[in-house]
């Protein structure tokens, strides 16, 4: 690659709007400007003044399941003050003291609450509460970039387990302070690139005095690892670590003694991934006075819980069938269930389901039939009780309190009235779900919005929202997912606005639909989302399919120019927001995982480039970009600029100052930079029916 820093410095000085035909932003605006102030109003609403946020209901329970305690302000003192509720009754208690609590701390305080793990100088300390003393447990050498991270105290409290991480060899890359508009500072940060050296992890356990350093013999392959989830063993002796190899192909469970030896109790592996990006399978829950562990892999195709020996060497599968583990919930030994979330016929929706710890029967499904949507349950300490939490993407989260054992509810907690009322006025036609079958048996998820005025006897533009990478669905039938405020704003201006998940997405369809993708991110995803269009246009003649538009963010942004390049005849305007048109360029933790290195994978890299198939754009393409970006840093981009240039091809370029990946940073940003997408979207795929 050529160097492209000069262009680069002189991008992060202004935001910039390039094109080979048009310079002006302002030429972007319709001249009708009656539905910007519409729209800017809404958009203000929702971004803010934060009228479509939902009131959350933070609570903590108490260890002994009795109830719980919630942060509340005094009507009178306008102060926090620490409410106590009980869980059968009700009755409110308030504490003097809201200052302290484990909530406040969780795992960095104590077993016995006398003192507290803490950070200074990216070294670790213990302070003790009471005293006020404080003793240093880490010494950073000044000559090399170590942090350290995830303490966890013993559970007899005379131990700290925790994890070195030496990025001292992880290269700098540079980005402008704007401290002095004419001379601007610079601030390193370290990246790791694909194929480039990553950081350097060790296990440390120290005595809570700060004495008797000692690190775990664990092998460091040259490539270098990643570690899960390390914690102890249910004792105070023996530390548990989950080792996951560079390319998360291959991952373990080890037992290291502190005093002795590291011994293996589970291994797996995967030509694709054996944890992705999402981690869902990260992590074991010990059983049994630690006797056992449940943990949960794809192995077998499915993402299932199994049961396993403390050793490793006898296995059952708890969770049998062709569906998939969402995610785990809680364990319930007194009881005998482990809980977790599925949603086997409906890859949109998540339910609660238990089986038998033992083995011994089937999944129940715990959430009550006829609530379609999504379910969260804050559960108890006992797994007795539980928070539940339940919405649709139409309808805003109800949180109540209920009794497991047959779902009772016991009281409404937090409905969310104002903001239902709301919805009820703005949504003129509920979110539509579908399913989008494009053969060979394959069948994806999809949601449509509809205009407020929609006449089905006529033809509509549509506006495609992509993802279709691995770590996100954008179909999920939730409260706020897949920016779903934004899209009914563009819906109402007259477009029907489609999400469509692809194969390659983390839909609970099963291990070979996730991994589909896997070699080549960019390819399937272009290919199935443009087969999906080609389906809805078919089966609704409402769809006008010489009207398209299509717009993403990050892999999104990546998938919009794939669209652009590779199916310029399907799609007519695209707005691609911090996208990584030069995958190689991109953070090794991520895109390692899916597509390995250009040195073992080059074809699948060379493939999934699109930078690679610029010049197939036809259509009208805004990129959009910040200057301060930490993720899919300007210079990832700034080659695909170059090459738009090179080949002669009209686009238009907008790069926020000093903004990073969400572009929040700035007054103002959310809603300008959604106004901008309004109205290229307007100006070049007219709105309304025909």
């Amino acid at each position: 690659m050529r160097n492209r820093s000069s262009s680069a410095f002189a991008l992060m000085a202004l935001a910039v709007c390039v094109a080979m035909e048009i310079c002006d932003v302002h030429a972007q605006t319709s001249p009708d400007s009656g539905w910007q102030q519409e729209a800017n109003s809404r958009l203000r609403a929702i971004y803010e003044r934060g009228e479509f946020r939902v009131r959350r209901f933070g609570a903590e329970w108490l260890p002994d399941s009795s109830g719980y305690t919630i942060q509340e302000r005094d009507p009178k003192t306008e102060k926090s003050v620490l409410a106590t509720y009980d869980v059968r009754t009700g009755k409110r208690t308030e504490a003097k003291s809201p200052e302290g609590t484990r909530a406040d701390h969780g795992r960095l305080l104590s077993p016995d609450g006398h003192r507290l793990l803490e950070f200074q100088d990216r070294n670790l300390f213990v302070s003790d509460l009471k005293s006020g003393k404080r003793t240093q447990l880490t010494i950073r050498s000044p000559e090399r970039d170590i942090s350290y991270r995830d303490p966890v105290w013993s559970p007899d409290g005379t131990r700290v387990a925790f994890i070195e991480s030496d990025a001292t060899n992880v290269r700098l890359r540079p980005i402008l302070v704007p401290d002095d508009p004419s001379y601007p500072g610079v601030r390193n940060h370290r990246f790791a690139r694909v194929g480039e050296e990553i950081a350097k992890l060790r296990v440390g356990v120290v005595d809570a005095d700060g004495k008797n350093m000692q690190w775990l013999p664990i092998e460091s392959p040259k490539e270098g690892f990643y570690l899960g989830q390390v914690d102890w063993a249910g004792n105070s002796n023996e530390v548990l670590v989950e080792k996951l190899s560079r390319f998360r192909d291959k991952r373990e469970f080890l037992l290291a003694n502190v005093d002795a030896d590291v011994k293996q109790i589970y291994h797996e592996s995967n030509e694709a991934w054996a944890v992705s990006s999402q981690a869902k399978n990260s992590g074991l829950a010990w059983i049994q006075g630690g006797k056992a562990f449940v943990v949960v892999s794809e192995k077998d195709g499915w993402r299932h819980a199994f049961l396993c020996s403390r050793d490793g060497r006898e296995q059952s599968l708890l969770t049998p069938g062709e569906y998939d583990i969402i995610d785990r919930a809680a364990m319930d030994e007194d009881g005998g269930w482990f809980y977790f979330y599925a949603s086997p016929e409906n890859g949109t929706r998540r339910y609660l389901y238990h089986v038998p710890l033992d083995g011994s029967g089937t999944r129940e499904r715990v959430t009550p039939e006829g609530q379609h949507g999504t379910h969260d349950y804050d559960f108890s300490p006992n797994a007795k009780w539980a928070i539940h939490t339940y919405s649709t993407i139409d309808t805003p989260p109800l949180v109540e309190l209920v009794e497991l054992s047959g779902h009772r509810l016991v009281r409404v907690l937090e409905e969310n009235s104002k903001l239902r009322e709301t919805m009820k006025e703005l949504v003129s036609h509920p979110t539509e779900f579908l399913q989008l079958d494009i053969g060979n048996g394959v069948s994806m998820d999809a949601w449509m919005i509809k205009p407020k005025d929609f006449d089905p006897a006529k033809k509509y533009p549509v506006l495609v929202y992509v993802y279709g990478e691995p770590h996100a669905q954008t179909v999920l039938d939730q409260w706020g997912a897949a920016q779903i405020d934004f899209h009914r704003v563009v819906a109402d201006l007259g477009f029907l606005v489609v999400s469509i998940d692809n194969r390659g997405t983390p839909a609970p369809k099963g291990a070979a639909w996730r991994r589909a993708i896997f070699g080549s991110l960019g390819p399937l995803s272009t290919e199935e989302q443009e087969a999906g269009l080609k389906e809805l246009g078919r089966t609704r003649p409402y769809v006008d399919l010489a009207r398209v538009g299509i717009w993403g963010w990050s892999g999104g942004g990546s998938n919009t120019l794939n669209a652009m390049f590779r199916q310029p005849d399907s799609y007519h305007v695209g707005m691609a927001v911090v996208p990584k048109p030069q995958p190689h360029l991109y953070n090794a933790w991520f895109q390692e995982i899916y597509m390995r290195t250009r040195e073992v994978n080059p074809d699948g890299y060379e493939r999934a480039a699109a930078i690679n198939y610029a010049d197939g754009l036809k259509g009208k393409l805004l990129i959009i970009t910040g200057s301060g970006e930490t993720n899919t840093h300007i210079q990832i981009i700034e080659g695909l600029v170059d090459r738009l240039v090179e080949l002669g091809k009209p686009f238009d370029y907008m790069v926020y100052p000093n903004r990073d990946h969400g572009l929040r940073e700035g007054r103002g940003t959310e809603v300008h930079v959604r106004m901008l997408i309004l109205r290229y979207l307007v100006e070049h795929l007219p709105p309304g029916p025909r």
